[in-house]
Protein backbone atom coordinates (compact mmCIF):
# COMPACT_ATOMS: atom_id res chain seq x y z
CA UNK A 1 0.00 0.00 0.00
CA UNK A 2 1.45 3.59 -1.28
CA UNK A 3 2.21 5.89 1.97
CA UNK A 4 -0.97 8.58 0.61
CA UNK A 5 -3.42 5.33 0.51
CA UNK A 6 -2.18 4.27 4.48
CA UNK A 7 -2.19 8.33 5.34
CA UNK A 8 -5.70 8.30 3.84
CA UNK A 9 -7.28 5.08 5.51
CA UNK A 10 -6.03 5.87 8.97
CA UNK A 11 -7.44 9.39 8.78
CA UNK A 12 -10.68 8.10 7.21
CA UNK A 13 -11.04 5.35 9.99
CA UNK A 14 -10.12 8.11 12.49
CA UNK A 15 -12.89 10.33 11.50
CA UNK A 16 -15.10 7.38 12.11
CA UNK A 17 -13.55 6.94 15.76
CA UNK A 18 -15.81 9.86 17.55
CA UNK A 19 -19.30 8.32 15.59
CA UNK A 20 -18.51 5.03 16.79
CA UNK A 21 -17.92 6.11 20.23
CA UNK A 22 -21.06 8.24 19.85
CA UNK A 23 -23.52 5.30 18.82
CA UNK A 24 -22.06 2.65 21.46
CA UNK A 25 -22.19 5.01 24.70
CA UNK A 26 -25.89 3.17 25.46
CA UNK A 27 -24.49 0.13 24.87
CA UNK A 28 -27.55 -1.01 23.25
CA UNK A 29 -27.72 -2.76 20.11
CA UNK A 30 -29.98 -0.91 17.36
CA UNK A 31 -32.39 -2.84 15.30
CA UNK A 32 -32.97 -2.61 11.49
CA UNK A 33 -35.72 -3.86 9.61
CA UNK A 34 -34.95 -4.15 5.52
CA UNK A 35 -38.14 -5.09 3.54
CA UNK A 36 -37.28 -5.49 -0.40
CA UNK A 37 -39.87 -5.74 -3.22
CA UNK A 38 -37.15 -8.20 -5.02
CA UNK A 39 -35.56 -11.27 -5.30
CA UNK A 40 -33.21 -12.76 -2.66
CA UNK A 41 -31.24 -13.78 -5.42
CA UNK A 42 -30.84 -10.83 -7.13
CA UNK A 43 -27.29 -9.67 -6.73
CA UNK A 44 -27.72 -6.06 -7.74
CA UNK A 45 -30.10 -5.60 -4.40
CA UNK A 46 -27.98 -7.70 -2.44
CA UNK A 47 -25.59 -5.16 -3.36
CA UNK A 48 -27.64 -2.22 -3.32
CA UNK A 49 -28.35 -3.57 0.91
CA UNK A 50 -24.33 -4.07 1.12
CA UNK A 51 -23.70 -0.41 -0.02
CA UNK A 52 -26.16 0.59 2.38
CA UNK A 53 -24.76 -1.14 5.42
CA UNK A 54 -21.15 0.24 4.32
CA UNK A 55 -22.82 4.10 4.99
CA UNK A 56 -24.07 3.47 7.87
CA UNK A 57 -21.22 1.83 9.22
CA UNK A 58 -18.93 5.21 8.11
CA UNK A 59 -21.70 7.05 10.17
CA UNK A 60 -20.21 4.47 13.53
CA UNK A 61 -23.20 1.77 13.16
CA UNK A 62 -21.44 -1.45 13.03
CA UNK A 63 -23.01 -4.87 12.42
CA UNK A 64 -22.57 -7.27 14.92
CA UNK A 65 -21.57 -4.66 17.14
CA UNK A 66 -24.23 -2.46 17.94
CA UNK A 67 -26.49 -3.07 15.50
CA UNK A 68 -28.62 -5.97 13.83
CA UNK A 69 -30.23 -5.81 10.41
CA UNK A 70 -33.19 -8.16 9.82
CA UNK A 71 -33.06 -8.07 5.62
CA UNK A 72 -36.52 -9.91 3.69
CA UNK A 73 -37.32 -10.44 0.32
CA UNK A 74 -41.20 -10.31 -1.23
CA UNK A 75 -39.77 -11.53 -4.84
CA UNK A 76 -42.88 -9.30 -6.09
CA UNK A 77 -45.00 -11.66 -4.61
CA UNK A 78 -48.16 -9.12 -2.19
CA UNK A 79 -49.07 -11.95 -0.36
CA UNK A 80 -45.61 -12.46 0.85
CA UNK A 81 -45.18 -8.90 1.69
CA UNK A 82 -47.95 -8.59 3.33
CA UNK A 83 -46.69 -11.66 5.70
CA UNK A 84 -43.16 -10.37 5.85
CA UNK A 85 -44.35 -6.78 7.09
CA UNK A 86 -46.60 -8.03 9.44
CA UNK A 87 -42.90 -10.04 10.97
CA UNK A 88 -41.07 -6.86 11.02
CA UNK A 89 -43.91 -4.92 12.94
CA UNK A 90 -43.54 -8.13 15.46
CA UNK A 91 -40.14 -7.56 15.87
CA UNK A 92 -40.13 -3.97 16.68
CA UNK A 93 -36.65 -2.52 15.20
CA UNK A 94 -35.97 1.07 15.52
CA UNK A 95 -36.20 1.84 11.85
CA UNK A 96 -37.62 -0.04 8.68
CA UNK A 97 -36.21 0.64 5.33
CA UNK A 98 -38.52 -0.47 2.37
CA UNK A 99 -38.24 -0.12 -1.17
CA UNK A 100 -41.33 0.10 -3.30
CA UNK A 101 -44.45 2.06 -2.63
CA UNK A 102 -46.73 -0.86 -2.08
CA UNK A 103 -44.23 -2.35 0.33
CA UNK A 104 -44.24 1.20 2.52
CA UNK A 105 -47.81 1.25 2.31
CA UNK A 106 -47.99 -2.34 3.65
CA UNK A 107 -46.14 -1.58 6.07
CA UNK A 108 -48.05 2.01 7.28
CA UNK A 109 -51.04 -0.06 7.27
CA UNK A 110 -49.41 -2.22 10.39
CA UNK A 111 -47.29 0.34 12.37
CA UNK A 112 -47.99 3.95 13.16
CA UNK A 113 -44.84 4.28 15.63
CA UNK A 114 -41.75 2.21 14.23
CA UNK A 115 -40.06 4.87 11.82
CA UNK A 116 -39.89 3.99 8.29
CA UNK A 117 -37.68 5.04 5.42
CA UNK A 118 -38.38 4.55 2.12
CA UNK A 119 -36.83 4.76 -1.30
CA UNK A 120 -37.96 4.29 -4.81
CA UNK A 121 -41.37 5.00 -4.58
CA UNK A 122 -41.98 7.37 -6.98
CA UNK A 123 -43.86 10.83 -5.79
CA UNK A 124 -44.82 9.97 -2.23
CA UNK A 125 -47.80 12.37 -2.30
CA UNK A 126 -49.43 11.06 -5.31
CA UNK A 127 -49.51 7.17 -3.90
CA UNK A 128 -50.80 8.24 -0.61
CA UNK A 129 -48.00 7.43 1.71
CA UNK A 130 -48.44 11.21 3.31
CA UNK A 131 -49.63 14.63 2.37
CA UNK A 132 -46.64 17.10 3.33
CA UNK A 133 -43.27 16.42 2.27
CA UNK A 134 -41.44 19.13 3.67
CA UNK A 135 -42.41 17.66 7.32
CA UNK A 136 -43.74 14.33 6.69
CA UNK A 137 -47.09 13.91 9.10
CA UNK A 138 -46.81 10.35 9.81
CA UNK A 139 -44.45 7.63 10.96
CA UNK A 140 -42.47 8.00 7.35
CA UNK A 141 -39.90 9.81 5.32
CA UNK A 142 -37.00 9.02 2.61
CA UNK A 143 -36.48 9.09 -0.94
CA UNK A 144 -38.17 9.82 -3.72
CA UNK A 145 -36.36 8.95 -7.02
CA UNK A 146 -38.94 10.38 -10.25
CA UNK A 147 -40.57 12.66 -10.70
CA UNK A 148 -44.10 12.86 -12.76
CA UNK A 149 -42.99 14.44 -15.22
CA UNK A 150 -40.45 11.95 -16.00
CA UNK A 151 -43.25 9.95 -17.52
CA UNK A 152 -43.36 12.06 -20.72
CA UNK A 153 -39.30 11.83 -20.78
CA UNK A 154 -39.59 8.03 -21.37
CA UNK A 155 -42.19 8.35 -23.86
CA UNK A 156 -39.72 11.14 -25.33
CA UNK A 157 -36.64 9.06 -25.29
CA UNK A 158 -38.40 5.62 -26.71
CA UNK A 159 -39.77 7.80 -29.97
CA UNK A 160 -36.39 9.28 -30.45
CA UNK A 161 -34.60 5.80 -30.13
CA UNK A 162 -37.58 3.81 -32.54
CA UNK A 163 -39.00 6.76 -34.36
CA UNK A 164 -41.45 4.67 -36.06
CA UNK A 165 -42.98 3.47 -32.38
CA UNK A 166 -46.58 4.29 -33.25
CA UNK A 167 -47.71 2.46 -29.99
CA UNK A 168 -46.05 1.87 -26.13
CA UNK A 169 -47.74 -0.25 -23.68
CA UNK A 170 -47.06 0.47 -20.15
CA UNK A 171 -46.33 -2.27 -18.65
CA UNK A 172 -46.93 -3.07 -14.52
CA UNK A 173 -47.72 -5.02 -11.27
CA UNK A 174 -52.02 -5.19 -11.12
CA UNK A 175 -51.01 -4.05 -7.56
CA UNK A 176 -47.54 -2.38 -7.91
CA UNK A 177 -48.15 0.72 -10.18
CA UNK A 178 -46.82 4.19 -10.61
CA UNK A 179 -49.94 5.02 -12.05
CA UNK A 180 -49.27 8.93 -11.34
CA UNK A 181 -47.16 8.82 -14.52
CA UNK A 182 -50.21 7.88 -16.68
CA UNK A 183 -51.84 11.21 -17.18
CA UNK A 184 -48.23 12.87 -17.82
CA UNK A 185 -47.78 10.10 -20.24
CA UNK A 186 -50.97 10.46 -22.31
CA UNK A 187 -50.28 13.57 -23.02
CA UNK A 188 -46.62 13.28 -23.94
CA UNK A 189 -47.90 9.79 -25.84
CA UNK A 190 -50.64 12.37 -27.84
CA UNK A 191 -48.30 14.83 -28.78
CA UNK A 192 -45.75 12.50 -30.36
CA UNK A 193 -48.61 10.40 -31.83
CA UNK A 194 -48.28 7.66 -30.05
CA UNK A 195 -50.74 5.36 -28.33
CA UNK A 196 -50.03 4.31 -25.02
CA UNK A 197 -51.90 1.13 -23.94
CA UNK A 198 -52.17 0.05 -20.25
CA UNK A 199 -50.60 -3.36 -19.83
CA UNK A 200 -51.65 -4.83 -16.25
CA UNK A 201 -50.40 -8.33 -15.25
CA UNK A 202 -50.56 -10.44 -12.53
CA UNK A 203 -48.08 -13.31 -12.82
CA UNK A 204 -45.24 -14.98 -15.01
CA UNK A 205 -47.56 -16.34 -17.20
CA UNK A 206 -49.88 -13.44 -17.12
CA UNK A 207 -46.67 -11.39 -18.16
CA UNK A 208 -45.88 -13.37 -21.15
CA UNK A 209 -49.72 -13.57 -22.55
CA UNK A 210 -49.88 -9.87 -22.30
CA UNK A 211 -46.72 -9.07 -24.03
CA UNK A 212 -47.22 -11.73 -26.64
CA UNK A 213 -50.60 -10.01 -27.60
CA UNK A 214 -49.53 -6.39 -27.84
CA UNK A 215 -46.84 -7.55 -30.14
CA UNK A 216 -49.02 -8.96 -32.41
CA UNK A 217 -49.80 -5.36 -34.28
CA UNK A 218 -46.85 -3.37 -35.28
CA UNK A 219 -44.58 -0.81 -34.58
CA UNK A 220 -44.50 -1.19 -30.25
CA UNK A 221 -42.55 -0.25 -27.67
CA UNK A 222 -42.63 -0.78 -24.00
CA UNK A 223 -42.52 1.16 -20.90
CA UNK A 224 -42.00 -0.74 -17.58
CA UNK A 225 -44.15 1.09 -14.68
CA UNK A 226 -42.05 0.69 -12.46
CA UNK A 227 -39.85 -2.59 -13.32
CA UNK A 228 -41.08 -5.58 -11.89
CA UNK A 229 -39.33 -6.13 -8.42
CA UNK A 230 -38.67 -9.98 -9.74
CA UNK A 231 -35.79 -10.78 -11.48
CA UNK A 232 -37.47 -13.49 -13.08
CA UNK A 233 -40.57 -11.01 -14.44
CA UNK A 234 -37.54 -8.62 -16.01
CA UNK A 235 -35.79 -10.98 -17.97
CA UNK A 236 -38.98 -12.52 -19.58
CA UNK A 237 -39.66 -8.98 -20.57
CA UNK A 238 -36.27 -9.16 -22.25
CA UNK A 239 -36.74 -12.37 -23.74
CA UNK A 240 -39.82 -11.51 -25.13
CA UNK A 241 -38.51 -7.86 -26.30
CA UNK A 242 -35.51 -9.51 -28.64
CA UNK A 243 -38.33 -12.08 -29.82
CA UNK A 244 -40.36 -9.28 -31.01
CA UNK A 245 -37.77 -6.76 -31.45
CA UNK A 246 -39.94 -4.47 -29.04
CA UNK A 247 -37.76 -1.18 -28.30
CA UNK A 248 -38.03 -0.78 -24.15
CA UNK A 249 -37.99 2.09 -21.80
CA UNK A 250 -36.98 0.95 -18.10
CA UNK A 251 -37.63 3.64 -15.15
CA UNK A 252 -34.07 2.68 -14.18
CA UNK A 253 -30.50 3.24 -15.33
CA UNK A 254 -29.04 -0.31 -14.16
CA UNK A 255 -31.32 -2.25 -15.93
CA UNK A 256 -29.78 -1.45 -19.20
CA UNK A 257 -27.23 -4.09 -18.42
CA UNK A 258 -29.90 -6.99 -17.65
CA UNK A 259 -30.40 -6.56 -21.67
CA UNK A 260 -33.03 -4.04 -21.09
CA UNK A 261 -32.60 -1.49 -24.13
CA UNK A 262 -32.88 1.43 -22.68
CA UNK A 263 -32.74 3.11 -19.16
CA UNK A 264 -33.63 6.45 -17.69
CA UNK A 265 -33.67 7.42 -14.25
CA UNK A 266 -31.85 8.67 -10.56
CA UNK A 267 -28.72 7.98 -9.55
CA UNK A 268 -28.87 5.43 -6.67
CA UNK A 269 -25.74 6.51 -5.17
CA UNK A 270 -27.51 9.35 -4.12
CA UNK A 271 -30.35 8.03 -2.50
CA UNK A 272 -28.26 5.52 -0.35
CA UNK A 273 -26.37 8.27 0.90
CA UNK A 274 -29.94 10.10 2.16
CA UNK A 275 -31.05 6.86 3.86
CA UNK A 276 -28.04 6.13 5.37
CA UNK A 277 -28.05 9.23 6.72
CA UNK A 278 -31.38 9.56 7.91
CA UNK A 279 -31.45 6.10 9.24
CA UNK A 280 -28.26 7.42 11.16
CA UNK A 281 -30.20 10.57 12.37
CA UNK A 282 -33.13 8.09 13.56
CA UNK A 283 -31.23 5.97 15.39
CA UNK A 284 -29.31 9.14 17.09
CA UNK A 285 -32.90 10.42 18.09
CA UNK A 286 -34.78 12.53 15.22
CA UNK A 287 -38.11 12.64 14.55
CA UNK A 288 -39.90 12.42 11.35
CA UNK A 289 -41.17 15.26 10.88
CA UNK A 290 -37.46 16.86 10.94
CA UNK A 291 -36.66 14.80 7.61
CA UNK A 292 -38.14 16.23 4.97
CA UNK A 293 -38.97 13.64 1.69
CA UNK A 294 -35.80 14.13 -0.58
CA UNK A 295 -36.25 13.75 -4.22
CA UNK A 296 -33.63 13.09 -6.56
CA UNK A 297 -31.25 15.74 -8.44
CA UNK A 298 -29.30 13.55 -11.00
CA UNK A 299 -30.83 11.31 -13.69
CA UNK A 300 -29.30 9.63 -16.25
CA UNK A 301 -29.40 7.96 -19.79
CA UNK A 302 -28.04 4.34 -20.20
CA UNK A 303 -28.55 2.86 -23.50
CA UNK A 304 -27.89 -0.84 -24.44
CA UNK A 305 -26.34 -0.74 -27.93
CA UNK A 306 -25.97 -4.82 -28.46
CA UNK A 307 -29.68 -5.03 -27.10
CA UNK A 308 -30.60 -2.46 -29.62
CA UNK A 309 -28.79 -3.92 -32.83
CA UNK A 310 -30.29 -7.20 -31.64
CA UNK A 311 -33.38 -5.77 -32.30
CA UNK A 312 -32.86 -4.33 -35.48
CA UNK A 313 -32.64 -0.97 -33.96
CA UNK A 314 -29.66 1.87 -35.14
CA UNK A 315 -29.85 4.14 -32.19
CA UNK A 316 -29.96 7.68 -33.55
CA UNK A 317 -26.02 9.31 -33.12
CA UNK A 318 -27.81 12.45 -31.54
CA UNK A 319 -29.24 10.15 -29.02
CA UNK A 320 -25.93 8.54 -28.55
CA UNK A 321 -23.87 11.08 -27.93
CA UNK A 322 -26.62 12.37 -24.99
CA UNK A 323 -26.24 9.12 -22.84
CA UNK A 324 -24.18 8.69 -19.95
CA UNK A 325 -23.33 5.17 -20.60
CA UNK A 326 -23.40 2.95 -23.22
CA UNK A 327 -23.53 -0.68 -22.98
CA UNK A 328 -21.77 -2.31 -26.09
Amino acid sequence: MRRREFLALVGGTAAAWPLVAQAQQDGRVRRIGLLDAGDEADGFLRARWDALREGLATLGWIEGRNVRFDLRFSAGDPDRRRILADELVRVAPDVIVVTGGPTAQALLQRTQTIPIVFTSVGDPVAIGLLKNIARPEANATGVAGQYQSLGGKWVELLKEAAPRTARVALVFEAENVNDQYFGVIDAAADVLAVKAIRTPYRNAAELERVIDAFAAEPDGGLIMLPPPPSRGNRDSINRLALKYRLPTMWQSKYLPAEGGMMGYGADGEEARRTMASYVDRILRGAKISDLPVQFATKFELVINLKTAKAIGLDIPATLVLRADELIQ
